[in-house]
């Protein structure tokens, strides 16, 4: 059924790949971004509560998916002052938004909201957060399932890659630069902490279905691909694919001892999530087929 579908980041990585999917459909779309509005994307400072709110009464969403955040961990250490605006601030207004002019919101929240001690997390897993970044997603889900959770769902999700404007704008992709960067400077790279790299195009696929779903859904949901990869496998799944020596790049198996600490393992079960009865399922596609195809396309 179309549906009015407003989408908050969607300049970013996940925001701009569910904004496709869900214009690729019947739906009436709607897509806000600050600091890279461009094309048909609305500038809006979602931390102005009087133009947010302007804004989504003018639209009349039936469906927000809010993908805008601070997701850079070393970034929010340096600013916790921001990081709590954009994290957990604009969330809550989103909340009341939701309640008053009675809209899903749909809040994207990540696997850092768990420490990495005891996995497999399930949705009712008590988050226990090591960094701030993982604290912010946190406090967000708090104000927004606070607010009205009939009207919002959590959706937390694992590292990301897919399309990007840039390598920079995933913490997937940006290894691509490591593989490529042939120039004889040595990487040390995390094989420390197991990752599961999710692709964004099948969350907004994903999004997309569960938006037809006709049931009422539960208030936090987990979406994560099955493999399991440290960065430094990742790095020589790319060197693989690229055909470039890896000499350069070395695994680091030692827990991190920077500011930032990262969890070790923060898998996220969907058992839960496969027997809401998606159509298609979570339909997660291989890593390494993904990037071949990929590569292969833009090269």
């Amino acid at each position: 059924m179309a549906k009015r579908v407003l989408i908050t980041g969607a300049s970013g990585v996940l925001g701009s790949a569910v904004y496709d999917a869900f214009r690729a459909g019947p739906h009436a779309v709607l897509g806000l971004a600050h600091s890279r509005a461009t094309g048909n994307l609305l500038q809006v400072d979602l931390t102005n509560v009087d133009d947010t709110r302007r804004v989504f009464e003018e639209f009349k969403p039936d469906w927000v998916v809010h993908c805008a955040a601070e997701r850079r961990p070393d970034v929010a250490e340096r600013d916790p002052e921001g990081v709590a605006r954009l994290n957990v601030d604009v969330p809550r207004q989103l909340a009341i938004l939701a309640k008053d002019l009675r809209f899903t919101l749909v809040y994207i929240s990540t696997d850092y909201v768990f420490d990495g001690g005891s996995p497999p997390y399930h949705p009712w897993s008590e988050p226990n957060p090591l960094q701030l970044y993982g604290k912010s997603k946190r406090d967000g889900e708090i104000a927004v399932l606070s607010v009205d959770s009939a009207t919002v769902i959590v959706l937390r999700v694992p590292v990301l890659y897919g399309p990007a404007p840039k390598n920079s704008d995933s913490a997937v992709n940006i290894l691509l630069d490591v593989v490529e960067d042939q120039s004889g400077k040595k990487y040390k790279m995390d094989h420390y902490a197991t990752r599961y790299p999710t692709n964004v195009l099948d969350i907004a696929s994903f999004l997309v279905r569960l938006s037809d779903l006709n049931k009422p859904l539960p208030r936090i949901i987990h979406y994560s691909a099955p493999e399991a990869f440290t960065k430094y496998e990742m790095c020589l799944i790319f060197a693989k694919i690229l055909g470039l020596p890896h000499q350069h790049i070395v695994s680091d198996d030692s827990p991190p001892s920077d500011a930032t600490p990262r969890p070790r393992d923060c898998r996220l079960s969907t058992k839960e999530t496969e027997e809401l009865g998606v159509e298609g399922g979570l339909g997660c596609r291989n890593f390494e087929e993904w990037w071949i195809s990929y590569l292969n396309a833009v090269q």
